[in-house]
């Protein structure tokens, strides 16, 4: 017969089954692209999300517990709070480089609302 506390503990994990099927798991390298300062990176890690067919279910987690950086469901996170957008240090420039262009990933329209709140 199981514990109470181990009843408890099972009971208020949340489910992660959805991770096993996300497409970030069959990436090379996925935790140097999707935790790095890179543009690149980063342009590369959201596009991989962009195809994900659990990129809701990750990003709702990663709004949940406020992820304290990194790309979880196609959205650059920094200090616990997404970011609307991810450039360069230093001055902008006129006009926007090539390479500093970042893919877009629509936020699902059920986590809309938490996400703007979360946003910096």
């Amino acid at each position: 017969m199981p514990s109470l506390v181990a009843t408890q503990l099972n009971t208020s994990l949340p489910d992660r089954s959805w991770e096993d099927t996300a497409a970030c798991r069959t990436a090379t390298n996925a935790a140097a692209i999707f935790f790095s300062e890179d543009l690149g990176d980063i342009a590369h890690a959201k596009s991989i999300c962009a195809d994900c067919v659990v990129l809701a279910e990750c990003l709702e987690g990663a709004l949940d517990r406020r992820e304290p950086w990194g790309v979880w469901g196609g959205q650059v996170f920094l200090n616990g709070r997404m970011l609307a957008v991810k450039r360069r240090r230093g001055r902008p420039p006129k006009t926007p480089r090539p390479g500093d262009l970042m893919p877009v990933v629509s936020v699902p329209a059920h986590l809309a609302e938490q996400a703007r709140r979360l946003t910096a």
